[in-house]
């Protein structure tokens, strides 16, 4: 059994995530700003009130977690938001990179203490921060926020490998979750399976790699 604990673990994504984790008898740390009916009925252990943005806050999430070990760390709390340029909302470009790159980090850094040796980290990224990947333009603030998360991502696996635990940064698929305004074409509970998956094949031999969901390598 492994202790996960999942950030933005309240819907979407997350939820799955703690959904799978916990269906397998891992012991599952549920962090979000709100609960929901859905995370409340699974059984796992709830951090709720907690804004990754907040130093505050992380503060008080790292004192909750005071002598907890943690085998994996998945950092799924992010936002979304449009822009195009002309109308560009620079006060939303800075909560996403704040939300989506920022943060992780943070956190990362905050509970290196509590992170066990031969230990995971899991970046929820998107193939939107891909640079080479870039074909339609537009979106500035997540995809520069998310262009970021995998340059700390792969700065992580480097820092990270000498004390035994290995970063994987995971593209989740078009998901058809609130954020992606029901758009997506990969169901939750789908693309959490193949999430996983990637996770628990994740050693140090495959640190830092950017991954799709489904395996394949994605272009930086």
């Amino acid at each position: 059994m492994q202790t996960i604990l999942v950030t933005g673990a309240n819907r979407g994504i997350g939820l799955e995530l703690c959904r799978s984790f916990q269906a397998r008898s891992d012991a599952v740390i549920a962090v979000c700003r709100r609960s929901s009916p859905e995370l409340g009925a699974l059984g796992a252990r709830i951090i709720a009130d907690v804004n990754v943005t907040d130093e505050a806050s992380i503060a008080t999430l790292v004192r909750a977690l005071d002598g907890t070990r943690i085998d994996v760390l998945v950092h799924n709390a992010g936002i979304l938001r449009a822009e195009a340029l002309g109308s560009i909302d620079y006060d939303s470009v800075r909560e996403q990179l704040e939300t989506n790159a920022l943060a992780p980090l943070r956190l990362t850094e905050r509970l290196l203490p509590l992170l066990a040796p031969g230990g995971k980290v899991a970046l929820m990224t998107s193939r939107m921060g891909s640079v080479a990947d870039n074909s339609s333009g537009s979106m500035y603030g997540y995809r520069m926020s998310k262009a970021a998360l995998n340059m700390a991502g792969a700065s992580l696996a480097i820092d990270l490998k000498p004390k035994g635990i290995a970063v994987v940064i995971l593209h989740p698929g078009f998901v058809n979750t609130e954020m992606t305004g029901g758009r997506g074409n990969v169901e939750p509970r789908d693309a959490a399976r193949q999430l996983v998956a990637r996770i628990d094949e994740l050693t140090l031999a495959t640190t830092g790699r950017f991954l799709h969901a489904n395996g394949e390598v994605l272009p930086w």
